[in-house]
């Protein structure tokens, strides 16, 4: 059975956000599913909580283990979503997890000052677009610099979500996790922060920096980030197979 992957997209951003991940995977024949959490993309309506938001990662994962070993890969928010998860109190059917652009703690000083950060922003005239766009065209190639903007940006949800964030457990989480594990970081990535704590809290993960890239790792270097998901997909099937 081939692998089935599953993607979880950041805070603000939605599920278009891997149209470079979607692309290549159906290109190379695996079944891929990408969600919309709570509040972002088609959801833009609803109210995010955590519950519901670990609901939709839940509902994607069985479905998609129904079909095969499953990658589930998440980034920034639906990184540390995926890490709770996957190291819930209940061991899901996961074969796999690629957590990138997650290694902070969602907590203390760190979420209180990226919250004022993001209020900061927010409060400009037109919510900091003007902005966004300016740093997106300064790093993101022009074929994958759409991606994250395609579904909207969730700007009402985004100081609800952070704030839901502070709940989750992700130290006690992380060493729960006893599947192949990759953290992906971008080399200049702001929430490499609390990179050595996890890489104590899961000794047997891998950790892959990335060169020249930001937070934004998926698009700024999208064959990079899929040659990582080659590297998952490869190990869950082996694992699969009949000793």
């Amino acid at each position: 059975m081939s692998a089935q992957i599953v993607l979880v997209h950041g805070i603000r951003t939605s599920a278009t956000m891997w149209r470079a991940q979607l692309a290549y995977l159906e290109a190379h024949g695996y079944g891929a599913t990408a969600v919309d959490v709570p509040g972002h993309g088609t959801r833009m309506g609803e109210d995010f909580t955590l519950h519901e938001a670990l609901h939709t990662i839940d509902v994607a994962v069985r479905a998609a283990a129904e079909k095969g070993p499953v990658v589930l890969v998440g980034h920034s928010m639906g990184g540390l979503l995926c890490l709770a998860y996957v190291g819930g109190a209940e061991t899901p059917p996961v074969a796999g997890l690629v957590a990138a652009a997650c290694t902070s703690l969602p907590s203390g000083a760190g979420l209180r000052a990226y919250r004022l950060f993001a209020r900061a922003v927010d409060s400009l005239p037109d919510r900091g677009m003007w902005l966004t766009a300016r740093m997106l065209e300064a790093t993101i190639p022009a074929e994958t610099r759409s991606d994250f903007a395609a579904g909207g940006y969730a700007l009402d949800t985004q100081d609800a979500a952070l704030r839901s964030l502070a709940a989750l457990d992700v130290a006690a989480a992380v060493p729960r996790i006893k599947i192949p594990l990759w953290f992906v970081n971008g080399q200049y990535d702001q929430l490499r922060l609390n990179e050595t704590l996890f890489r104590r809290l899961a000794s047997h993960a891998e950790l892959i920096i990335v060169p020249r890239t930001t937070h934004l790792v998926t698009a700024m270097r999208p064959r990079i980030f899929n040659a990582v998901l080659q590297l998952a997909i490869a190990t869950v099937e082996q694992d699969a197979e009949p000793s």
